[in-house]
């Protein structure tokens, strides 16, 4: 494998890069900094590995859901990147990426991963281990407001993760599966999404949708 992957979805810009079995990365939590960050991130991690864009596989994108800027961003990378060096994109769950981290880290068997979707609502995403250790989804990612959770009431002991409940704690208390559970993982970390895009096909840059979830803010009025 040979892919760049990169994720601008959250606080976190995150950049891996696989090359023949050596995984670089570079990692950074900064508010508002990701246009100044991710180019010089990109590389850095390619002239570590002494290797140039259009060696490369793929481009392994986070797309989502997450915020709409951080989302664009690295959309308007990954696309411009992948036109120049003649390379189609990997789109992968930025929440998928996190459910995998904590799988690895831990006994978990599900997990409900949240990030800040602003307006008093998340970004939802519930995984099961898979046989392989990855997440499997257990229902399409979701926009969620305060409320009960319906899918918990089949999962006992559910981990969380993602700032998401750190930022609206009131969306754990109401659902008794969660309730004292506290997040350890937080944000998405690139070398997770190159875990993820084994088996993925490549899209076309044109043919990107960012995963922006609520349209009515991606959507000119």
């Amino acid at each position: 494998m040979r892919r760049l992957a990169i994720d601008t979805s959250t606080l976190a810009c995150t950049v891996a890069l696989q090359v023949d079995g050596v995984l670089i990365e570079r990692h950074e939590e900064q508010a508002r900094a990701h246009t100044r960050l991710l180019m010089p991130m990109i590389r850095d991690v390619l002239d570590q590995a002494d290797t140039e864009l259009g060696s490369l596989d793929a481009i392994v994108l986070g797309n989502g859901p997450g915020s709409f800027i951080g989302l664009r961003i690295a959309a308007s990378v990954a696309q411009g990147l992948a036109f120049g060096a003649g390379l189609g994109i990997i789109p992968v769950s930025s929440l998928a990426a996190v459910a995998a981290q904590v799988f690895s880290e831990s006994e978990a068997r599900t997990v409900a991963v949240a990030q800040d979707a602003h307006m008093n609502e998340i970004y939802l995403g519930l995984y099961a281990r898979g046989h392989d250790g990855l997440p499997t989804a257990l229902c399409d990612e979701r926009l969620q407001a305060v409320g009960a959770i319906p899918e918990l009431k089949e999962h006992d002991n559910c981990a969380v993760a993602g700032e998401g409940w750190l930022r609206y704690p009131e969306h754990l208390a109401v659902n008794v599966a969660l309730r004292g559970a506290r997040p350890y993982v937080l944000y998405p970390r690139a070398a997770w999404l190159l875990a993820l895009s084994n088996d993925s096909p490549t899209i076309e840059p044109d043919t990107l949708v960012p995963a922006y979830l609520r349209q009515k803010v991606a959507q000119k009025p």
